[in-house]
């Protein structure tokens, strides 16, 4: 007796911090956003999102921070999502646990989704800026950033396809479908919320860059004609204005708020994706 009370008394200890860490986590995450949403939601409308900014951006708008913004993230998907899912695909379907390279390659991809950004950052100037010749350029801030994101996808899209059943592989190869069929209609498809989570992962820490764009993109906040152009990010933006520009604290917090926003809706989109997909199958 006296023992099933005391194990009922460290089973509700355990049952109470189960509960606390992810309310804890809860109540930071909206202290954070309840503290940019305030300092923001004065400086959120449509002349902020449309206009230049003025006077080392204390007064106007993000426009072309958020063009070259995009255009970053653009190159980073266009380049890292064929490159990610190809490889994911050869690590999954391909190349067995046991074998030396599939070894090589997963420890080789473990290790770079720790390394820090600025050393990403460091590789990114030394490489694309000064090799390649791209020079300060939103096409070697993206090039960059896809490299930061591709151990995360193709880690996520491995894990999705090796979590698909063995058989709708054996099914699939019963009834005389192609490998190539099976992957494309069947594998693919089952694996999109893995493939969906590791998308948002990298784009979440691609989009919130700054040591690494700092070194390739560079810092100028005019409208970018071509990839070539430099091009200021927003979360370089944000670093400017709150650290080095004096009485930027209203725009800063304005654009912090619209790079929330972003990631939220980038968010939500894959959700909407993935519970799609799920229902589909």
């Amino acid at each position: 007796m006296i023992v099933n009370e005391k194990q009922q008394g460290i089973d509700r200890i355990i049952s109470l911090l189960f509960w606390f860490v992810p309310l804890l986590i809860t109540a930071i995450f909206i202290w954070i956003l309840g503290d940019i949403v305030r300092g923001g939601i004065g400086q959120l409308n449509w002349a902020f999102l449309t206009t230049a900014p003025i006077d080392t951006g204390r007064q106007g708008g993000i426009a072309p921070i958020l063009v070259s913004t995009l255009l970053i993230l653009g190159v980073c998907l266009v380049v890292s999502l064929p490159i990610g899912i190809g490889t994911a695909i050869l690590l999954a379907e391909f190349t067995s646990n046991s074998n030396w390279f599939g070894r090589l390659v997963r420890r080789s991809l473990d290790v770079l989704a720790g390394v820090p950004s600025i050393v990403f950052g460091l590789f990114g100037n030394a490489f694309f800026s000064k090799t390649l010749g791209l020079g300060f350029s939103i096409l070697s801030g993206g090039l960059t950033l896809a490299c930061m994101v591709l151990p995360i996808l193709i880690r996520s899209t491995e894990a999705g396809l090796s979590a698909v059943p063995i058989e709708y592989r054996l099914s699939s190869a019963s009834l005389g479908i192609s490998r190539t069929s099976t992957l494309w209609h069947l594998l693919l498809p089952a694996a999109t919320p893995g493939l969906l989570v590791g998308l948002v992962l990298g784009i979440g820490r691609a989009i919130a860059e700054t040591a690494a764009l700092i070194f390739t993109s560079g810092y100028v906040d005019r409208m970018p004609t071509s990839l070539l152009d430099s091009g200021r990010s927003l979360s370089i933006h944000i670093f400017d204005l709150s650290m080095n520009v004096t009485g930027g604290d209203a725009n800063a917090y304005g654009s912090a708020l619209v790079l929330i926003l972003i990631l939220l809706l980038i968010n939500a989109i894959a959700a909407w994706l993935a519970s799609k997909y799920n229902r589909s199958l």
